[in-house]
């Protein structure tokens, strides 16, 4: 397991001294790095042998001891520890769910076979009847899951509302329909707006609603909307955690038992999990999660830098811009701000398909979060299941390009954004 480790004072800021000034400098954001590469497969008993990484058990069935009753976790002689059918519970995924956990502050994780799985347990949470609150500014697969499935065939109504003023939330629906759920991405996707997740949870607890916040876009290295009041936390591990464009897969995390135990009983009746396999590669990316966030963020503030002093680009949208609306919120609830920018270009249409077809080292493709850079147009893309009339109202045109930007060198990636943006000026002369 983890070792105990004690909480740095002033955290973030560099300490005087060359030692610590030193320290600082290679892990300026917490101890994440012990976290994520000293959470191994000790806990569970599916690693008995001591091996380093944890092995991949392709079991589907556990031997019992004794008839319906799981080998009991204390019984040294049996390989089966704990463990009685792939879909319940399996070593491998045990270990990679412990991981997580520990990596967002938590109690518990369970892992799915999607990121939209993950986003579907959540949900199950809830009962014909119930209404929800959603961001407007929302991924276009979860908007598309909420409004289309969600809404019509399980009876829950639900409100997209720009969440900039959580004081002016509206909870409680007319005819008895009480919110039982807020869901909150932040930053958005693909407009990156920040929301101050501290106050939606206050809002929330005074109306005995939970909040489950999408941290896909931070991963826990950046962000912990645990430690900021949120009752759960989910991820497209496909992403940031993964890391290398690999592997499906969702993880929800929280620190609450009842949730916890309602999110295993849809975990093993639904039986959306994922497989050894995919929990190995995810796990395996988690250990690199500190240093690829790190690089990943470097590349993005000089780039969004770069990106707000072009002629082809009339807006940048980077946290950590301080011309972006909510940066100051950033600063606060963030360790870091992240490595996605949108931005919007000259023209249209035209000049945004230029852009895009002309980068090389930007991958024209959708997902995200990976050690390579990656481009494409919402609008047309990942957010092209949004009805028009609510593109319009959150600003997803054509001309707004969302870049995911990977760990390549930075010099490459600008000259790369340089020649593609070039190339669409070249079209409006």
């Amino acid at each position: 397991m983890a070792p105990n480790l004690k909480p740095l004072s002033d955290e973030g800021k560099a300490p005087d001294g060359a030692l610590d000034s030193a320290i600082h400098a290679a892990d300026p954001y917490r101890r994440q790095g012990t976290k994520y590469l000293h959470t191994q497969g000790e806990g569970d008993n599916g690693n008995p042998t001591g091996a380093v990484v944890v092995p991949i058990s392709l079991a589907t069935t556990f031997q019992q001891k004794t008839p319906g009753k799981a080998t009991a976790p204390e019984d040294p002689n049996s390989f089966g520890l704990g463990f009685e059918y792939s879909r319940t519970g399996n070593p491998t995924r045990g270990a990679f769910e412990r991981a997580m956990a520990q990596a967002e502050n938590a109690k518990y994780c369970v892992a799915f076979s999607s990121g939209s799985a993950a986003t579907s347990a959540v949900v199950h949470l809830l009962q014909h009847g119930d209404h929800m609150l959603c961001v407007d500014d929302v991924y276009g697969g979860t908007q598309r899951y909420f409004r289309r499935i969600v809404h019509p065939n399980m009876g829950i109504d639900m409100d997209f509302c720009d969440m900039s003023h959580p004081s002016e939330l509206v909870f409680n629906k007319p005819n008895n329909k009480t919110t039982k759920l807020l869901w909150l991405e932040s930053p958005t996707n693909p407009t990156l707006k920040v929301t101050d997740i501290a106050e939606v949870a206050k809002a929330c607890q005074e109306n005995s609603c939970l909040l489950a916040v999408d941290n896909t876009f931070c991963s826990p290295y950046f962000q912990t909307p645990l430690n900021l009041g949120a009752d759960i936390v989910v991820h497209s591990v496909t992403k940031y955690i993964g890391g290398h464009s690999d592997v499906v897969m969702g993880v929800v995390c929280t620190n609450s038992d009842d949730v916890y135990s309602k999110l295993r009983f849809v975990q093993n009746g639904v039986g959306a999990v994922p497989s050894p396999f995919d929990c190995f590669l995810a796990h395996r990316g988690l250990k690199t999660l500190h240093v690829r966030m790190e690089a990943a963020a470097r590349n993005a503030n000089a780039i969004a830098l770069f990106l707000e002093n072009h002629d082809a680009v009339t807006k940048v949208l980077y946290p950590g811009l301080k011309s972006h609306p909510q940066h100051d919120i950033a600063a606060k609830q963030q360790h870091g701000f992240g490595a996605m920018i949108t931005f919007y270009c000259v023209g249209g249409r035209e000049q945004s398909a230029c852009i895009l077809q002309n980068l090389h080292l930007f991958t024209l493709a959708e997902s995200l979060g990976a050690v390579e850079s990656l481009a494409e147009c919402p609008s047309l893309m990942t957010h092209a299941s949004v009805p028009d009339d609510q593109r319009a109202i959150l600003g997803i045109d054509d001309t707004l390009i969302r870049l995911s930007v990977g760990i390549e060198s930075c010099h490459d990636l600008i000259q790369d954004l340089d020649n593609a943006l070039n190339s669409a000026l070249s079209t409006l002369k």
